[in-house]
């Protein structure tokens, strides 16, 4: 029953910033292993550490013991930094980097040395009795090397067996043990704009040899190739515009299940997985189409989705008659179900929360699609403001938010995000859009955004806000618009070029985009070639898009975080556009956070930018919610 009618905006709701920051923790990197399931745990609680958790029938059990954290910074995003065999596990430890071994219970043993050099993508020679995996060496003269490496798992031993590219990934060896597969692709391209598939013979001392060029190239994308059980070598490629499965048999390559969906995603991080092989050789696989996603087995060149309740689907593991994954829904946060493949049947393994939100306070997110520039179309989800507690004022329309991903290669889907809650409960409204050079909607939905980095994915969030606008979801005097990472550059870009956001918040954003060119990292320092074009011929391109240098244009409100550890997008893109818009009169606030990086981990930092993000809100717009901060520093506002 609906007990108040209050404005949009003030509304007190049970979906707590201490909910989002310390009751979520993030389920990643599953294994099946001897039937005891394993995956990755990232607590916030414990300043963001990431350990190795496994589940025994009924009991769940921390693996890894205190003063170690699971986390690699290969290419800085890391991914696939542990490995299960047994009950051995290999892990890349994040104070050190370095390779560890644990048997059981006990305590790991180092296995490389202390020299700096990074290692991820781990995966077991059980025939020689080593690792194959990535290594990132950092050297003070310059651009890092990355290398496909052997690691001997007793004398710790390192030797390159692959090395004559920018960056490798995905090494794979077949049962047998006589082949390896693996991915390579070179400056500017990132892997998902075109990468090359290898195969190779491994030699008596464990060399590779007679490589084998398989598929791929400057326009094809390849993902997560894998050996079949028969020795057939199974991969993704999107060379007919959709990430499909297709199959090499050692001559010729065979298009499996061909779709209109996608079965793979960008490779921001190492070890991710979509598909895998039953006992009799089946494929398992999800895919995703119009941003929603479906597990299903492939069967003749067809798809047969199982019959679940989730649509957002990540980790795919399979192993016997058994597949694992991390799945969510509009109403369930990610969590960890185990399902029967001959039955459908499933149960859940474990939750990133344990804290049910009631369905009363859950907005559902409504897939939507409007026109945008240029004649074309581009995708989001609406979240309504959502709270039965409250009845909807009759004359008022919900300030929204209109939110950018990260990426920009990224996408985002209508699983529960508490994040999205928080405001929609509390009386915003909320779009979540995949602009144009989203993933999930085909390789030409993605080059859309070529050479248009800072204008059409600005439309998209212009024409975005305008269908809300239109359709009387919100207020117009009341738009925000908000982003992460490139999410954040496009936020701060919408406001710098267009004249329809009222406020914005930036969540380590980008605001000078030569900047960003000289300081990233080298997994990202060629990026922009394709989104934006090569420097220097186009250095003038950068520098009319980047909004530190028209912040003439830009009259509106803004907040800013950051994580002072940041190697992405460093600091100093920040505390530049702060000091630019402080200089010009505009209220803006600025919050930066020691220890933390791309993205925060730790709980009390989550929650104090969640509560200072609403607490701008609140006060930019001249209404009050119970939760806000009285702390919140606002430069030139009275």
């Amino acid at each position: 029953m609906k007990h108040y009618k209050k404005d949009y905006g003030t509304w007190g709701s049970e979906i707590t910033a201490n909910d989002i920051a310390s009751g979520s923790k993030s389920l990643t990197a599953l294994a099946l292993e001897n039937d005891k399931i394993y995956w990755l745990e990232g607590r916030p609680t414990e300043g963001g550490r990431t350990i190795l958790v496994a589940k025994n029938c009924n009991e769940i059990a921390d693996i890894t013991p205190s003063g170690y954290n699971i986390r690699t910074r290969v290419h800085e995003y890391g991914g696939g930094s542990a490995l299960v065999v047994g009950d051995e596990f290999f892990f890349t430890n994040f104070s050190d980097q370095r390779i560890y071994h644990q048997k059981k219970k006990n305590n790991p043993d180092p296995v490389t040395n202390n020299n700096g050099d990074r290692y991820a993508d781990l995966h077991l020679d059980k025939k020689r009795k080593r690792l194959v995996c990535v290594r990132e060496h950092h050297s003070k003269l310059g651009v890092p090397n990355n290398s496909l490496v052997s690691v001997d798992i007793e004398s710790g031993k390192v030797k390159v067996i692959h090395d004559n590219c920018d960056f490798v990934s995905n090494p794979r060896i077949n049962k047998s043990g006589n082949r390896i597969t693996w991915l390579t692709w070179d400056f500017p391209n990132m892997p998902w704009e075109g990468n090359v598939l290898w195969t190779g013979a491994i030699d008596q001392d464990g060399s590779i040899i007679d490589k084998k060029r398989i598929a791929g190239g400057e326009d094809e994308s390849i993902f997560q190739p894998e050996w079949s059980p028969n020795g057939d070598l199974i991969f993704i490629s999107d060379k007919n515009n959709w990430w499909n499965l297709y199959k090499y048999d050692g001559e010729e390559i065979f298009s499996i299940c061909p779709s209109e969906s996608e079965f793979g995603l960008p490779q921001w991080v190492f070890g991710q997985s979509t598909y895998g092989f039953s006992a009799d050789g089946c494929i398992v696989a999800s895919c995703v189409s119009s941003g929603t996603w479906r597990l299903g087995l492939v069967n003749n060149n067809c798809f047969e989705p199982f019959d679940i309740p989730f649509n957002q689907i990540s980790d795919v593991k399979v192993s016997d008659s058994k597949v694992i994954f991390v799945g969510a829904s509009g109403l369930e946060s990610p969590q960890i179900i185990c399902l029967e493949i001959n039955t459908g049947k499933y149960e859940v393994i474990e939750k990133s929360r344990m804290n049910t939100i009631p369905e009363r306070y859950i907005s559902l997110g409504q897939s939507i699609i409007f026109n945008t520039s240029r004649d074309e179309t581009c995708y989001g989800f609406y979240y309504p403001p959502k709270n039965d507690d409250y009845m909807e004022p009759d004359s008022e329309l919900p300030p929204a938010i209109i939110r950018c991903h990260g990426g920009p290669t990224g996408a985002t889907s209508a699983a529960l995000n508490l994040s999205t809650q928080f405001w929609t409960s509390r009386g915003f409204a909320f779009l979540d859009i995949n602009y144009r050079g989203s993933t999930g909607f085909g390789r030409k939905y993605r080059e859309s955004l070529n050479g248009l980095w800072g204008v059409t994915d600005i439309d998209d969030m212009v024409s975005g806000a305008k269908w809300l606008v239109q359709n009387s979801l919100a207020d117009p005097e009341r738009l925000i618009v908000r982003g992460s990472s490139a999410g954040g550059y496009t936020a701060l870009a919408s406001l710098a070029f267009r004249d329809i956001f009222r406020a914005g918040a930036s969540y380590y954003g980008i605001g000078d985009l030569l900047a960003l060119a000289r300081d990233t990292h080298k997994f990202e320092s060629r990026y922009m070639d394709s989104i934006i074009g090569p420097l220097p011929e186009d250095k003038f391109i950068y520098y009319d898009r980047s909004p530190i240098n028209f912040t003439e244009k830009l009259n509106c409100p803004v907040i800013f975080f950051q994580g002072l550890d940041d190697e992405v997008v460093p600091p100093n893109q920040a505390k530049s556009m702060v000091s630019a818009l402080t200089s010009k009169g505009l209220p803006v606030s600025y919050l930066e956070f020691e220890g933390e990086g791309h993205g925060f981990r730790k709980a009390e930092n989550i929650k104090k930018a969640l509560l200072a993000e609403l607490t701008f809100y609140c006060r930019i717009f001249g209404f009050s919610n119970r939760d806000m901060q009285t702390d919140l520093d606002i430069h030139n506002l009275d």
